[in-house]
């Protein structure tokens, strides 16, 4: 297990404290703290420990050769996130209680039963629920995209802001074998117009590849992917920044619509969870 030092412990408490006020942190006063992928996790295992909830899931990131590039990274990455930041569409969204968020078009999959490193990609098709999402993608630091340094989105909860799913099917319902899982198409418009399409291809060449290599990932870290935990698995396009307005994404495959309203409201308190 990787130790932290003082500077890193302090990291850990800022990021912590970043998260819990939404008052973000300026990367130049934290640059070069973190040099390696095991200290970056290990940070983000001490901003976790600190937010004393359980993991409920993850999301994956740079799961595109394009989103690995625009970080220096080789591999895909991935973030803790608790229960409270997983919420059912339509869901409204308070834009102040955010700080920089992006919006990306996802597979979300949820275990039916522990994930294990051994599962091939027809065991895990067998053992997880699929739905369509929007994840919202946002950092603890000013100006973050896209220049956040690969090892501070790692320590950041890969970036974890929401993620808003669909209805959830059993994933060998939905698709007829692993393969067609990397044929989802899907159109992402925002106050009817528009924006953006994308295939789940993108994801790894299959979202089911994103899974894999989570689950084994976190094998190597003495970590498990357990029945009830949910990942967001990558996206389908480069993602736009969240503005106020009616944000909704139609998938095929029979996933339906998901929906983000998000507003200019800011509730009592001040943050989400």
């Amino acid at each position: 297990m990787t130790e932290l030092n003082a500077r890193q412990e302090e990291f850990a408490k800022a990021l912590f404290e970043a998260y819990d006020t939404n008052t973000p942190l300026n990367e130049e006063e934290w640059k070069d703290v973190v040099t390696d992928d095991e200290t970056a996790y290990a940070v983000q295992d001490a901003v976790v420990k600190l937010k004393g909830k359980p993991t409920a899931g993850y999301k994956v990131s740079l799961t595109s050769k394009e989103t690995q590039d625009m970080f220096d990274a080789d591999s895909p990455l991935y973030g803790q996130q608790v229960a409270e930041r997983f919420l059912q569409s339509p869901a409204d969204v308070d834009l102040q209680m955010l700080n920089e968020p992006l919006l990306e078009v996802e597979l979300t999959f949820r275990a039916k039963e522990d994930l294990q490193p051994s599962d091939t990609l027809e065991d895990l098709f067998h053992k997880v629920t699929v739905a369509g999402a929007l994840e919202l993608p946002d950092a603890r630091f000013v100006d973050w995209f896209p220049d956040l340094g690969k090892y501070n989105v790692m320590a950041d909860c890969a970036v974890g802001g929401l993620v808003v799913y669909g209805e959830e099917h059993d994933a060998d319902s939905v698709f007829e074998n692993v393969d067609d899982a990397a044929n989802v198409h899907a159109v992402l418009f925002k106050d009817g117009e528009k924006l953006k399409e994308g295939v789940s291809s993108e994801v790894l060449g299959n979202p089911f590849k994103s899974l894999q290599w989570l689950v084994q990932k976190l094998a190597e870290q003495g970590k498990a992917f357990t029945k009830g935990q949910m990942v967001s698995s990558g996206t389908f396009v480069l993602p736009p920044k969240l503005t106020a307005g009616k944000w909704e994404v139609e998938f095929d495959s029979g996933l339906g619509n998901v929906v983000v309203n998000a507003k200019q409201v800011l509730k009592a308190g001040g943050k989400i969870g």
